[in-house]
This record gives structure tokens, C-alpha cells and sequence, in this order.
């Protein structure tokens, strides 16, 4: 019998996601984000599910190769651009996006083997100092693409810092309009927070990112409240139950410390499956459909969970580590992480089962 971890992905509530993500910008194109595997989704499975969509956008070329080959005919956007000339020739043979954040991506451009063939994102940094143009070089790097022999159209693109911030949007999107105002050109601003919170930023396409996973953008307001559905469940098994007295320890390090007689359950998923090692004494869990905690320090395999409050628990109860009733921002939160972490760090040994 294989052991009893595995992740679930519901593709009905990647489908259910992308629905919202187009209600809340019905104007724009969505541009569905799926580059880390589909933020731990697994690629070609989130792309399935959100076949619906207006485009693609990604990291790795060859990722947007194995799309393509896949028989998908929407944009594939490459997030961060190409990253040498030899890339040139796939973007071409399988008509791929490509951003355009630097003055050496343009001048590699002169490789690029057909004319008028090739679409780009050229994008605008408002602060985020990440990737992107200074607003002081957009005028010169847009002249030149749009010269350029190569080049077939321009998106103009930014992507916000405090979206998900009280701070918000305010500052940067004036500054994307200011420079953008000369150029009769599509727009692209809005990731997955500023889609649900800043409408004046949807422009032409929304990048959704994050919502389509079924988490939340914003600390302060839970997936469920935005009518999120969770797309992942990571589930296990309770394999064995000790009995604990009055100053037992518990784990590597000794981290907990029973302060009365207890029971606990020990639980076969550990950090070499994607459960974060930093969760505390305390973080949530789901034992039998009841919220219980775990206790002392997360192992490579194995974890322990608090069973005062679950007395009909015991060898073969269900447990849900995140996801189904068991929202994965919750458990991020206490492990002083976000949701996107715990997604794209799920393990290659765990199962997955849609």
C-alpha cells in the first residue's frame, strides 16, 4: 500500500476561478499566469482547466513549447523575456510573446528571423525595480521597437508593487498613464489583486495570477470572502498515535512540551513533501473534518497534530494539511509565509490525483 499523502487539484475551481477573474474585469483580455508548473498545479493540467482563457503567461520557453505542442493557440507570453539570442528562433517557429524589459533584449532583436513576425511586451518599471524600463528610457526603447524590422506589435505593461497593500496603486498607475498617454498602444497592469480591488488599472489584458489558484491576494481578506475556490488539497493519513504525560517532549529540538496528559497523532506528510519546517506549535490542521494543531517541529516525513479535541481520531483519520476547509493562506500565514510558497513548493514524491 503506498503511503497515504497525495494532492488533490479540482479543476472545476480552476475553471470556477478564471469565470471570476473575467466578471471582475469583463472589459480586458485575461491573461492566465501558469509559469512554476502552474503554481505547483502542474502545467499542462492548469492549462486544461483554463483553456478558456485569452492567453498564457510563463517563464521558460520551453514550457511555452510544450503548450504549443499541446495544440494551445493563445498568446504564450514569456514574463521574463528571452535570454539570449539563440531563443529567437523558437519565439518565431512557435509564435511565441515575448516581454521586453531591457535595452540588451532589444538589441539581440537583430536575430530574430522573420519580419513583422513577432509581438512584444515592453515593459515600464513604476517602482517595483525589478524588471522594466525608467520611464525616462520608454520613449527611445518604443521608437526603436517600433522600427523595428522584426517587431509586428507593442503591448505597454507595468507590474505593481502594493497592489495587495494598503499603499495600493495611486502612485505607479499615474506614472504608467503618464508615460503611456503619447502611445495609441494596449495596456497591461493589472495582476491578480489589482484585477479584484482597482478596476481603473484592467486596461487591454489583466495578468491572474495567484486567484486562479484559488488564494488570495490580500493578507487581510480570505479566499472564501472573494468567492475563491481552493484548487489544491494536500491530505494525508494519521500512521500512528502516542500517548503523552505531564512534561513529555515532543520532535527534533524538543519544541514542544506537554503541560497534561494528551494524545497525539502522528501524520505522514513532513517538509520533504512541501509542509514548511517554519510552522509553529499552534498551525492549523483539519483531523477527521475538525480543526486541530500541530505541534513540536516538522520532520522530513512526518509531523504531529494535537488530538485533545479529536477523541474519535486515530490510525487512518483523514487530514487535511491545506486546501478543502483548510484555506492554504491560513496555514502561510502561520508559518510566516504566502500561499504561493506552499503551492509551487509541493513535493515531485507527492502524488497528484485531479
Amino acid at each position: 500500500m503506498a503511503r497515504p499523502i497525495q494532492a488533490h487539484i479540482d479543476l472545476g475551481a480552476l475553471e470556477h476561478n478564471l469565470r471570476l477573474a473575467r466578471r471582475a474585469a469583463p472589459t480586458a483580455r485575461i491573461m492566465s499566469v501558469i509559469k512554476a508548473e502552474g503554481y505547483g498545479h502542474g502545467l499542462l493540467r492548469a492549462a486544461e482547466a483554463l483553456a478558456a482563457t485569452d492567453g498564457f503567461a510563463l517563464l521558460d520557453i520551453r514550457d511555452a513549447v510544450r503548450l504549443r505542442e499541446a495544440g494551445y493557440r493563445q498568446t504564450i507570453l514569456l514574463l521574463e523575456g528571452f535570454f539570449g539570442a539563440e531563443d529567437l528562433h523558437l519565439l518565431a517557429e512557435y509564435d511565441l510573446t515575448s516581454v521586453i524589459h531591457s535595452a540588451y533584449q532589444v538589441a539581440m532583436l537583430d536575430a530574430y528571423p522573420a519580419r513583422k513576425n513577432l509581438d512584444v511586451w515592453l515593459k515600464l518599471n513604476t517602482g517595483m525595480n525589478r524588471l522594466g524600463f525608467a520611464p525616462q528610457q520608454v520613449a527611445q526603447a518604443m521608437e526603436q521597437l517600433r522600427r523595428h524590422r522584426a517587431v509586428r506589435d507593442i503591448t505597454l505593461m507595468t507590474h505593481f508593487a502594493n497592489a495587495d497593500e494598503a499603499r495600493g496603486i495611486a502612485e505607479p498607475l499615474a506614472l504608467f498613464n503618464d508615460v503611456a498617454a503619447p502611445y495609441r498602444v494596449a495596456r497591461s497592469l493589472a495582476n491578480s489583486a489589482a484585477i479584484l480591488r482597482y478596476p481603473e488599472t484592467h486596461g487591454d489584458w489583466v495578468r491572474a495570477g495567484i486567484m486562479l489558484y484559488g488564494s488570495s491576494p490580500f493578507a487581510e481578506v480570505g479566499a472564501q470572502q472573494l468567492g475563491l475556490r481552493p484548487a489544491m488539497t494536500l491530505s494525508s493519513r494519521i500512521i500512528a498515535t502516542q500517548e503523552l504525560c505531564s512534561g513529555d517532549e515532543v520532535g527534533y529540538g524538543a519544541q514542544f512540551r506537554a503541560g497534561h496528559n494528551m494524545r497525539i497523532g502522528i501524520v505522514a506528510c513532513g517538509y520533504a513533501d512541501g509542509y514548511p519546517r517554519c510552522a509553529p506549535n499552534g498551525a492549523p490542521i483539519l483531523v477527521d473534518g475538525q480543526r486541530a494543531k500541530i505541534l513540536g517541529r516538522v520532520s522530513m516525513d512526518m509531523l504531529y497534530v494535537d488530538l485533545s479535541d479529536s477523541p474519535q481520531a486515530g490510525i487512518g483519520s483523514r487530514v487535511v494539511l491545506w486546501g478543502e476547509d483548510m484555506p492554504i493562506d491560513e496555514v502561510a500565514r502561520a508559518a510566516g509565509t504566502v500561499g504561493y510558497e506552499l503551492m509551487c513548493a509541493l513535493a515531485r514524491r507527492v502524488p497528484v490525483v485531479v
